[in-house]
């Protein structure tokens, strides 16, 4: 992780300005790419470290979805909406890839409509309600974070399928965290009710970071982020007691399943429609 400091960063330019939210930076990432899987790599598990990548993406997408028309203004409406675009995006090619590793072929649809919640392997923390809009702020400020840290590490995987979407997803999710960041200041800093709302919401992840910690190491990286935000935000860093159970082995919360029936019922109910 670089040593800038994400919260000073926030107001400078950007020389590469190619925010997707924006318009801009469409590119195939894949260009070129050789889509064996390489002499060497597990092809099983690359398999596992896609799916649970590509499924903290769908489901976290799928939260950010449910803001639209219920955001508190039309600018954050269009962010957020994008930003989970953005995490669809990198769920669709990991899922690709999968498929490629695990032998099966199969594609990106087969993944994300046709498995059940316990088939399922993405944190927890991402299936969550929504709840207010401080407490989605900080969610992404969490899971961007250690998204970000994480793909930043698999930009150099000895498979170059997946250190080509970790390489330009460390570019969306730049953005993601920045833009989380900068909120969680404002209403750290705001009134006294965001101010309560936000301290609020750190509250609510601290109890599912064990499990983000667990499945990656990247708590440093982590850490460093959350307290440079919460002290320019006025805010305590969140405590984390790790909770038993993970949503890598498919133990979820009562959130995830209708989630995916919203998220699923259309195809499972033509399977074989196009459109």
């Amino acid at each position: 992780m670089s040593d800038d400091h994400v919260y000073l960063t926030l107001a400078e330019g950007h020389e590469d300005d190619t925010r997707w939210a924006y318009g801009t930076g469409f590119e195939d990432p894949l260009h070129g790419v050789d889509t064996a899987v390489p002499d060497g790599v597990d092809a099983a598990a690359l398999a596992a470290v896609c799916v649970a990548l590509a499924d903290d993406a769908l489901v976290s997408a799928q939260r950010l979805g449910e803001w639209v028309t219920r955001a508190p203004e039309l600018e954050e409406e269009v962010a957020l909406a994008n930003i989970g675009l953005d995490l669809l995006g990198q769920a669709r090619l990991l899922y690709s890839r999968a498929g490629q590793a695990d032998g099966t072929a199969r594609g990106e649809d087969a993944y994300a409509y046709f498995r059940d919640p316990a088939d399922f392997r993405n944190v927890r923390l991402a299936e969550l309600p929504n709840g207010d809009f401080a407490f989605s702020v900080v969610r992404l400020l969490v899971l961007a974070s250690w998204r970000l840290a994480h793909f930043q590490e698999l930009a150099a995987h000895p498979d170059p399928v997946l250190a080509a979407v970790a390489g330009k997803g460390v570019k969306e999710l730049s953005y993601h965290r920045q833009y989380a960041a900068e909120w969680t200041v404002r209403l750290g800093d705001g009134t006294d009710e965001s101010h309560r709302r936000t301290r609020r919401a750190l509250e609510q992840v601290g109890p599912y970071l064990g499990e983000l910690f667990t499945a990656h190491d990247v708590r440093d990286d982590v850490v460093t982020v959350l307290r440079q935000v919460t002290e320019a935000a006025g805010l305590p860093m969140p405590v984390y007691r790790p909770l038993p159970g993970s949503g890598r082995d498919g133990e979820h919360t009562g959130h995830l399943a209708p989630l995916l029936a919203e998220l699923q019922g259309v195809a499972r109910a033509h399977p074989e429609a196009t459109w």
